[in-house]
């Protein structure tokens, strides 16, 4: 791994190289995935959407599971990310409905991911080792949501029916999960931002006063 650190010399300009295959091939991966769905999908597919020899994708992954962990890996921490740099900018006392406008304006709504995503749902489900990893990152996102919380709770209670900072995170998670299942069958982004700041809102306080987008669930 130390060899990974250096930044000049010709361990260097290798080390910049396989991060620029290793990319290349996670966005060659994501189009393919987007388009047949894993299982459908070979290695040979996935190298010559990207240009590259079975040589270059045995150097970065060991499989195709492993390529398509890290690919829901990089997505994953995105949106941890994003949510928490939402929730960080008020300080002490967080505004909820400012921050819900953050979050629902910034998050990853992109139907492609989606689909991406949902793939490697079902293909963690039957495997139990993909499956704790997958729980791992799943708690991470929460853990995030919950430790903003957590910090807010003392000047920005939560509604009771939430219960603790954990109860509420879930809620929030629970949320999105619910909002992007209906985005890959109607196909409407502007519709699930709404609905998503409809649902985050009532959640995170004592109601809306706002109604529900209409012709959704």
């Amino acid at each position: 791994m130390a060899a990974m650190t250096r930044t000049g010399g010709s361990t260097g300009r290798i080390t910049r190289r396989r991060a620029r295959t290793r990319a290349n091939l996670l966005a060659a991966a994501f189009s393919v995935f987007a388009a047949k769905g894993f299982g459908h999908v070979s290695i040979e597919e996935i190298c010559e959407t990207a240009g590259y020899s079975r040589g270059a994708f045995y150097s970065n992954f060991s499989s195709l599971d492993e390529l398509f962990f890290a690919l829901y890996e990089e997505r994953a921490e995105l949106i941890a990310r994003q949510v928490a740099e939402a929730l960080a900018q008020d300080g002490p006392d967080l505004d909820v409905p400012a921050a819900v406008d953050r979050v629902t304006a910034v998050l990853l709504l992109d139907r492609d991911w989606l689909l991406v995503k949902t793939d490697f749902l079902v293909h963690a489900a039957r495997d139990p080792e993909v499956a704790r990893a997958l729980l791992e990152h799943r708690a991470g996102l929460r853990g995030a949501i919950a430790e903003r919380l957590a910090r807010a709770q003392g000047h920005t209670p939560l509604p009771a029916v939430l219960g603790d900072v954990d109860s509420a995170a879930h809620a929030v998670v629970a949320a999105y999960d619910g909002v992007t299942t209906r985005l890959l069958l109607d196909r409407d982004v502007a519709g699930a931002r709404a609905w998503l700041k409809q649902l985050l809102t009532a959640l995170l306080t004592e109601g809306s006063a706002e109604p529900a987008p209409r012709g959704r669930e």
